[in-house]
């Protein structure tokens, strides 16, 4: 069985921001040779995410929104007290996921119609990272 590991760097423009990452993990499989397997991303920060879901502007708006109704910025948040002010951005990043394993077939990321890989930033503007493992034949 192969292994290939490789990360991904971002500095969002936003404080809270959704960009779609499929490319870059096809990329990573691709320079991996691998042609079965799997493909685990994986969200390196607390206060980030990695989800599959449409690339659609719309339902986009519509996490960013939902999210803020369920996990809104709140001062009295009990982690402030340790001086941060980013709690609602730790709330946020369980409402989505921490990492997906994506199949690979052929060579390529196996998705159902409409998917693609998206990584979730909710507490942004700094460089953050995430890993990609790709493992298989």
């Amino acid at each position: 069985m192969k292994t290939h590991t490789d990360y991904l760097y971002f500095t969002t423009k936003k404080q809270k921001e959704i960009i779609n990452i499929t490319d870059e993990v096809q990329d990573i499989v691709a320079r991996s040779g691998v042609k079965e397997g799997i493909a685990l991303v994986s969200a390196m920060h607390i206060t980030a995410s990695i989800f599959i879901n449409d690339e659609e502007s719309g339902i986009k708006r519509d996490f960013l929104e939902w999210a803020e109704k369920l996990a809104p910025f709140n001062i009295n948040y009990n982690h402030h007290r340790t001086g941060e002010t980013n709690g609602d951005a730790h709330l946020k990043s369980i409402l989505f996921h921490h990492e997906v394993i994506i199949p690979i077939t052929k060579g390529s990321l196996d998705f159902g119609p409409w998917q693609q890989v998206f990584y979730g930033e909710f507490d942004g503007m700094r460089k953050k990272r995430i890993v990609v493992k790709v493992m298989g034949e």
